[in-house]
């Protein structure tokens, strides 16, 4: 999800939303706020407040991206280019529902939001399942280590199973390195076998109804994708497919291409706390 002031040969990343994360590869120069500050809060969601919600509503806003061509052409669509937005009310709605248990963590870098992240919980065969919803470290914070922080907030004693999707493989990396042990020793047959009723088993529509794709899958699967959803969710790619190519650079990637309209798939098991 880097802005630096030289281009450089690697990617550096927050140690990381759909989940949408939010991250930018950009060499544009970026500031150097003051980071002496840091203020890690959480909320059970019911805890949380509309004037919350606006804040976070704004984050997402003014951090996610933008909308790219939808190909489907399968009924009315975002204008290309045009910013993707969240109101307050649809994120309740969406990330914070009635009949689940959800989680909300921010942090807050000399009193201003800095970045948040959404999580919510439910039982699968008797275990506790957490999933990221959404993650957002904001433009002005990236690289010093926030989307970790937050990742390791929203961790419980009895969670069994994380999970997220997200189109950015920060997020990925970050969340493999925060409930696992790193991205390159992710269970992809985990994945594989559970997945599906995991996600069938979600109080959060969007996981719920979310299509299966990738070889790990279906084995006549010739996309490039290995373990990906079809979210139908048309966002520009240009940021994460750049990030993506100077991941292989240097790490094995277990998770596929990314397709448009596509999110990355990961599943962990939970590992001790270190």
């Amino acid at each position: 999800m880097s802005f630096s002031e030289h281009p450089r040969k690697s990617v550096a990343f927050d140690s990381v939303s759909t989940i949408r994360y939010i991250e930018s590869t950009s060499r544009r120069p970026r500031k150097n706020p003051n980071m002496a500050k840091q203020l890690f809060e959480r909320f059970n969601g019911t805890e949380l407040t509309d004037h919350m919600l606006e804040e976070a509503a704004q984050l997402f806003n003014e951090n996610y991206g933008i909308w790219a061509l939808d190909p489907t052409n399968s009924g009315p669509a975002p204008k290309p280019g045009s910013p993707v937005k969240l109101s307050k009310n649809r994120l309740r709605a969406q990330y914070l529902p009635d009949n689940a248990a959800c989680s909300y963590v921010r942090v807050t870098v000399e009193d201003r939001l800095a970045g948040n992240a959404f999580a919510c919980r439910w039982s699968y065969k008797n275990t506790n399942v957490c999933w990221v919803t959404q993650l957002v470290v904001h433009s002005d914070f990236r690289e010093r280590g926030l989307a970790a922080g937050l990742l390791n907030q929203l961790r419980q004693d009895d969670d069994a199973i994380y999970g997220l999707m997200s189109s950015h493989p920060a997020a990925c990396l970050a969340a493999a390195k925060a409930f696992g042990s790193g991205i390159s020793t992710v269970a992809v047959d985990f994945i594989r076998d559970n997945a599906e009723a995991i996600m069938k088993a979600s109080p959060i529509c969007y996981v719920k109804d979310a299509e299966l794709r990738g070889s790990l899958f279906d084995r006549e699967d010739t996309s490039g994708a290995v373990s990906s959803v079809h979210t139908h969710f048309f966002v520009d790619h240009t940021e994460p497919l750049e990030a993506l190519a100077w991941v292989r650079e240097g790490t094995e990637w277990p998770l596929g291409e990314l397709l448009d309209g596509h999110e990355f798939l990961l599943r962990s098991r939970s590992f001790p706390r270190p």
